[in-house]
């Protein structure tokens, strides 16, 4: 199948054990991860060939970030080094009725150091088909957003299909106002030919909000057809877009969520069925499952998105139950819960 290279930093991730809070906590769990490498590895583990393009500290924690994506499968020798230090988050998770915290510790990474002309993206691009970024690679630095908008303007034109996940994230756009971080990224989505973005990301990157309709993202009535006008609008703007896809997260407690998608592509809108996620695990790096699993659909289903779409949806429900940023789920795993099956009875 066809090659893959996705762009963006992967970060040390530092969580107090099982629910404690930061202040409880006399030691942290290590897990390595972020938003494009977490979509690599499920690739990885779906038998895609993908490589993972960043930029590392030549140090024992650069080498250790490298060393976990070779062995989830991830091809990393297009990864370049240079800079001081890794960027850091801090997870603590919520239960119940409280929510999960983020900390950064990104700032004078590695990544956020990177420069034009670092990479070459000619050779990068070379023997693959697809190119995945996120909006959280452009929102860490003017020099990250720089190199990202390099990226996709040799991608399309060697003709490589192109990818968004247009993630949001308030707490990284520090380095410019509104107005100049909607133009970056509308510069940079303009070349996409597959947006995956929700409500919140729409709004804030684009001012596009749905029309005649409230979307309602407390509980569980999650309205599909309310992202209609959503994905209307975003294709009126950006014309090369192909298909407009959004996840529906109903958010019922920390714990139990349910879980949809939906798929525009200028003509038909697919659902999928709802999933009720209960003690939940780690539904950090969700999105980028679903988004591992609809590069994956669309790839193996490239006439059926209805099934590329249900995929997505299933495999980003079971990394749900999985500790850790990526989603470490085979493709029978996925396809068993498509099937139906989610008793979670013993294989033997």
């Amino acid at each position: 199948m066809s090659k893959v290279v996705t762009f963006g930093e992967i970060m040390l991730r530092l969580s107090p054990q099982g629910f404690l809070r930061f202040s409880q906590a006399n030691n942290f769990d290590v897990v390595y991860g972020g938003g494009e490498s977490n979509v690599a590895v499920s690739l990885a583990n779906y038998g895609i060939s993908v490589d993972f393009v960043t930029r590392l500290p030549k140090n024992d924690i650069g080498q250790c970030a490298m060393m976990e994506m070779r062995k989830r499968g991830v091809g990393i020798d297009k990864i370049i080094w240079g800079g001081d230090r890794l960027g850091i988050y801090f997870l603590e998770t919520g239960a119940v009725s409280r929510g999960s915290k983020v900390v950064y510790d990104r700032a004078y990474s590695a990544m956020s150091e990177i420069k034009s002309g670092m990479i070459n993206w000619e050779e990068v691009f070379d023997g693959a088909e697809w190119f995945h970024w996120t909006g959280i690679t452009p929102a860490i630095s003017q020099g990250a957003a720089d190199v990202c908008l390099e990226a996709v303007k040799v991608a399309s034109k060697l003709g490589l299909t192109i990818s968004t996940d247009l993630n949001y994230r308030a707490k990284l756009w520090k380095f410019c106002d509104a107005a100049h971080r909607e133009g970056i990224m509308a510069e940079l989505t303009s070349y996409c030919d597959i947006i995956l973005g929700n409500e919140e990301d729409a709004e804030m990157h684009f001012g596009i909000k749905p029309e005649g309709i409230s979307v309602q993202t407390e509980g569980q009535n999650i309205k599909a057809e309310a992202f209609l006008s959503v994905c209307q609008q975003m294709m009126e703007k950006f014309p090369r877009a192909k298909k407009v896809i959004t996840t529906l997260r109903g958010s019922i407690s920390a714990s139990h969520n349910t879980w949809a998608g939906v798929l525009y592509d200028g003509k038909k809108m697919h659902k999928t069925r709802q999933y009720q996620i209960t003690d939940i695990v780690d539904r950090v790096g969700g999105g980028d499952s679903f988004m591992g699993g609809l590069i994956y659909g669309l790839l193996k289903y490239p006439e059926d998105d209805q099934n590329a779409l249900d995929f997505a949806v299933a495999a980003s429900c079971l990394k749900h139950t999985i500790k850790g940023d990526a989603n470490l789920v085979t493709v029978d795993e996925v396809n068993k819960l498509m099937g139906g099956d989610s008793s979670g009875r013993v294989a033997r």
